[in-house]
């Protein structure tokens, strides 16, 4: 089935515009584009590879290299006067299970062993060299395989380094990610390494909405007419393209652009330079786009739009995006004072992009030890850093950075015998596996004589991310005396925690007489976080209904994810006051949860002078750790540990 025409999709201007200015300049980091189901994002970067420049390679090179210039460190090279051909650019797809050595490449190690040659089998980066290399649901990948790629785009080259055998070549690509917010936010460190976002919405008008759904029928009866309709408009943006990409080196950034830019960076408190960088060259590759010699503040605009607004969140629940006012503000501000409003029109005629805000992702400054980057005492109402809270023993969980586990990455702990094939292969108990055979083999000089069943594998341990469950007593003893302001503080820190170390959350909500899954357990710690700030009080205290609502959401999630452990942590202050024989039924509930092993956690909330130690007893009924409120934030509980131990603060 032939890809659905870029021309034919309706509205998505800004998406549109990145897209288009990437290619132009691949320089500029890559399109991050973050937005619900069904906007058409995948159509899109798809759509787009047909609008890709041919490329000329060099015949047989498994990388791509241009006959005209070869790369000289090419692992198929040396390239001398080779003969080429033209093909399309490739578009690339990562999909989202894919292992590193699928990404980078790898060696053959029996043939480096047994024969001592370099056998490179090349990699994802490799097929995407000179192309476009899409990868969707990118939040969902392992955090060091998205770094990887990020090198790779910004570095132009991938490295693979296995066993002291080290191997470069060539990797300059368009780099597309897609994402869905409600299933997670990517760390803001590698948030920041991409170069452009958008966030894309359906449209609410109705007009343009029966537009979309006919256009889609239309393709889906007949996808070559419908194609061939939008050939001569998809076919003129492709020269369009092409003519700015030979125009670019020619657009001059003057000296009062970059004053410009520096300006606006700093307005909006941008961390890094990345962000003037990454402005700088999207204003040059507007000004090609549009046809203009010198960048102008119209270029600036449209390139603070789409390079800004992930990189000015400190906090990761905060609303993303850029206001308008701010930012024509700040170009107002910037503006040289002998220019006048008609000095950066358009210039080409052009018609100009979209200036309709365009927010978009946004991202944190991660805090020491995984915290939120921000402390403040306890009781205040804001988050703080909170205490590290862990499942014991081992774990093979997804990556992440909370409990032990077994992972792709980490350091080695032991090894793993053929059988396994799971991790990269560990070259010292390979040659000792090997070694003992060596004479009935028939071995002869100085090569190895290597069987598949030599193959040992490293086994690595590093950390994993864990489903951490909040049951939270909103009952009304909860709600006196402001106690729930801090509650939702030590809450609302343990979901920032979360979100650095990669967790999964969930939250269930137990008052009068009842509890409720208030949310499904989900990547989006943003989602957590909303539900819990609009987390109404009062009523009796149906403590055994909550923790039965826990297990019972435990159960289902363990089905689902059988590999991701769960971590619960009890928020109340321990009483059970609805229905009949409700402390007995609570203990019997948190006897039910201490039988299937779940780890869990009692954040204790009883204050006051006269205290009835319930908390402690659920805990102990629970097998949990008790864990005082005023504890939860890791000062206090550096604080406590000091004046038990005697020592000096």
């Amino acid at each position: 089935m032939r890809p659905y025409p870029f021309s034919a999709v309706v509205g998505m201007a800004d998406l549109r515009l990145a897209l288009v200015l990437s290619a132009i300049s691949p320089a500029i980091g890559g399109v991050l584009v973050r937005g619900e189901k069904g906007t058409a994002k995948s159509t899109m970067v798809r759509a787009l590879a047909g609008l890709l420049p041919e490329v000329d390679v060099v015949d047989g090179c498994r990388f791509s290299c241009s006959p005209s210039a070869p790369d000289p460190a090419c692992p198929d090279g040396p390239h001398d006067a080779p003969s080429g051909s033209r093909r399309p650019a490739r578009l690339v797809e990562l999909p989202v299970g894919a292992a590193e050595d699928r990404v980078v490449g790898s060696l053959n190690l029996e043939r480096a062993l047994g024969e001592g040659v370099t056998d490179y089998q090349p990699g994802l980066l490799a097929a995407a060299h000179r192309g476009l290399l899409y990868v969707d649901e990118v939040n969902l990948l392992h955090d060091h395989l998205v770094d990887t790629l990020l090198d790779a785009a910004a570095m132009g080259r991938a490295t693979v380094e296995r066993e002291g055998v080290s191997v470069s070549h060539a990797a300059r690509f368009v780099l597309i990610g897609t994402m869905n917010p409600e299933e997670g936010e990517l760390r803001p460190q590698l948030l920041d390494r991409f170069g452009l976002t958008v966030e894309v919405a359906s449209s609410r008008d109705p007009s343009q909405r029966v537009e979309v759904v006919r256009r889609r029928l239309a393709y889906e009866s007949d996808p070559d007419s419908f194609a061939a309709s939008y050939a001569d408009a998809d076919a003129t943006l492709a020269i369009e393209i092409e003519a700015a990409q030979r125009f670019l080196p020619e657009v001059a950034l003057t000296d009062t652009a970059l004053r410009q830019i520096a300006e606006v960076c700093a307005a909006f408190e941008v961390d890094g330079m990345r962000a003037d960088i990454v402005t700088a060259r999207t204003a040059v590759a507007h000004a090609a786009w549009s046809g203009r010699a010198e960048v102008s503040t119209e270029d600036i605009r449209v390139a603070a739009r789409l390079a800004l607004p992930h990189r000015r969140r400190r906090n990761p629940f905060d609303a993303p995006g850029i206001e308008e006012e701010q930012l024509e503000q700040a170009l107002a501000d910037a503006e040289p004072p002998e220019q006048g409003p008609d000095d950066d029109g358009p210039g080409s005629g052009a018609e100009p992009p979209s200036t309709e805000e365009s927010p978009g992702a946004g991202g944190q400054q991660e805090g020491q030890d995984g915290g939120s980057g921000e402390t403040s005492t306890v009781g205040s109402g804001k988050p703080y850093r909170a205490r590290l809270l862990a499942v014991s023993g081992t774990g093979e969980g997804a990556q992440g950075r909370r409990s032990r586990a077994v992972t792709d990455t980490g350091r080695t702990v032991g090894v793993q015998p053929s059988s396994v094939r799971e991790g990269r292969p560990h070259l010292l108990a390979t040659v000792r596996a090997a070694a003992p055979h060596q004479r009935a083999r028939g071995r002869s000089g100085a090569g190895l004589v290597l069987r598949g069943p030599d193959l040992r594998f490293a086994r690595r341990e590093g950390k994993e991310g864990n489903l951490v469950l909040f049951c939270v007593d909103a009952s009304g003893s909860m709600g006196a005396r402001s106690r729930m302001r801090e509650v939702k503080a030590a809450v609302l820190s343990l979901l920032l925690d979360a979100y650095q170390r990669r967790d999964k959350v969930g939250l269930v909500t137990f008052r009068g007489n009842a509890a409720e899954l208030a949310l499904p357990p989900t990547i989006s710690v943003e989602a957590a976080a909303t539900r819990l700030e609009a987390l109404p009080t009062g009523g009796r205290t149906p403590l055994a209904e909550g923790l039965l609502k826990a297990e019972h959401v435990l159960r289902v999630e363990r089905l689902r994810d059988p590999r991701r452990r769960p971590l619960l942590v009890v928020v109340t202050d321990g009483r059970a006051t609805s229905g009949a024989d409700a402390v007995a039924r609570s203990r019997a509930a948190a006897g039910l949860l201490a039988g299937h092993g779940i780890a869990s956690v009692v954040m204790d909330c009883e204050s006051g002078k006269m205290r009835l130690g319930l908390g402690a007893g659920l805990a102990e009924a629970l097998g949990a750790e008790r864990l005082p409120l005023a504890e939860v934030a890791a000062e206090a509980l550096t604080g406590a540990v000091r004046a038990r131990t005697g020592r000096a603060a």
